[in-house]
Order: structure tokens, then sequence, then C-alpha cells
């Protein structure tokens, strides 16, 4: 009587069938690490110290100031000027938070404010900014979302510095809040003024 020689011994047949539980243990873990504790507003953007991009987007008709209708997102503004664009909506949640934020570092007169309004309502929009203040010396209006496409958005808001030679500088991913305005939006705004072009 002749015994069939197994395949694997039994420890190696072990380590095998856990092998893969292993590695998907260790996969988790560096997820984990990387995604999971991190801070999703410092997401790294491919555009940082590209131009902003060249989309030439409309006014959001009726918005006015004093007199005049808001323009909408010409590329030429950024040149010669540090930009704050914030991409928002009004039926955007964490927008509505910092809109005061906003209106508040608007009176900073060094800095242009610029908004692209993305895939909103334009009497929804014209109601937002009634509500709380126009903080934007131009407002584009993205109906499709292409722009934004452009511009590297995951979702609303965010907002990114340009410098003055029409370069993106910074990009926040998510609200500002007081929080986030104070130790990094504001950090990077200074740096941006303090740069010659």
């Amino acid at each position: 009587m002749s015994d069939q020689p197994s395949s694997a011994p039994p420890r190696r047949r072990t380590f095998l069938m856990v092998l893969p539980l292993i590695a998907f243990l260790a996969l988790a873990l560096l997820f984990w690490f990387r995604l999971g504790s991190g801070d999703p507003s410092r997401i790294p953007s491919a555009l940082i110290g590209r131009p902003a991009p060249q989309t030439v987007l409309p006014p959001l008709e009726g918005l006015q100031a004093g007199n005049a209708q808001v323009p909408g997102l010409d590329p030429a503004a950024f040149k010669g000027k540090v930009s704050l664009v914030n991409v928002w909506a009004s039926w955007c949640v964490p927008c509505h938070d910092e809109a005061p934020l906003l209106t508040e570092l608007a009176k900073d007169k060094r800095i242009q404010l610029v908004g692209i309004n993305y895939k909103d309502a334009a009497d929804n929009a014209r109601r937002f900014l009634g509500r709380y203040g126009n903080p934007f010396s131009h407002v584009g209006v993205d109906g499709n979302g292409r722009a934004s496409i452009e511009w590297g958005v995951y979702g609303v808001p965010e907002t990114f510095v340009v410098g003055r030679e029409g370069n993106i500088v910074y990009k926040l991913v998510g609200p500002i809040t007081a929080q986030n305005l104070k130790t990094v939006l504001m950090p990077e705004l200074e740096k941006a003024l303090k740069a010659r072009s």
C-alpha cells in the first residue's frame, strides 16, 4: 500500500490560504494611513504651479454691482493681482457656511475674489448672493461643469489661490472655515502677495 504524497506540507498550505488576507490587510492599512488619517482639504492638485485654466465663463445674468453687471470670468483678470477663486453653488450646504468668511475676506482690497458658480440656477445663485452679500468682483457661470473639470474640481466648495502671474499656487478642497482660513489660506495668500511678479 503506497501513501499518496500531499501536494504541499500543511504549514505551507495554511500560509498560502492566509496570504491573500495578509495582503488585503496590508493594503487596507496603507490606504487608511494615506487617506483616512490625512486632511482631505490637502489633496494635491496637478495644477499647482501651472497657469489657471484659460476658460472664459459668462456672467451671472442680473447680478449687479452698483448699476453695472458683475463681469463673468476672463483669465486676463488674474494678471497682476492675487486672486482667490471660489467654486460654489446655492444648493451646496457648506457654501452657505463659508459665505460670511468670504464676505469678510473681500474687505482685504489686496485680494481679488472670483466666483465660479457651479451647475446652479441663476435665480438661486442671485438669491444666495443677495442673502450673504456678493464678495466677488467676477462671477462666472459654469452651467455644465466643464470649466470646473479644467480647474481640477472634485466637488463644491473648492478654493484656489492664483498668483499675480496667473498661476495656481494653492488649492483648498472643502469649505473655508475660521480655522483653515487662519492657519492655511491666509498664510498662502500672504505668500502670494509677497511673491514678486
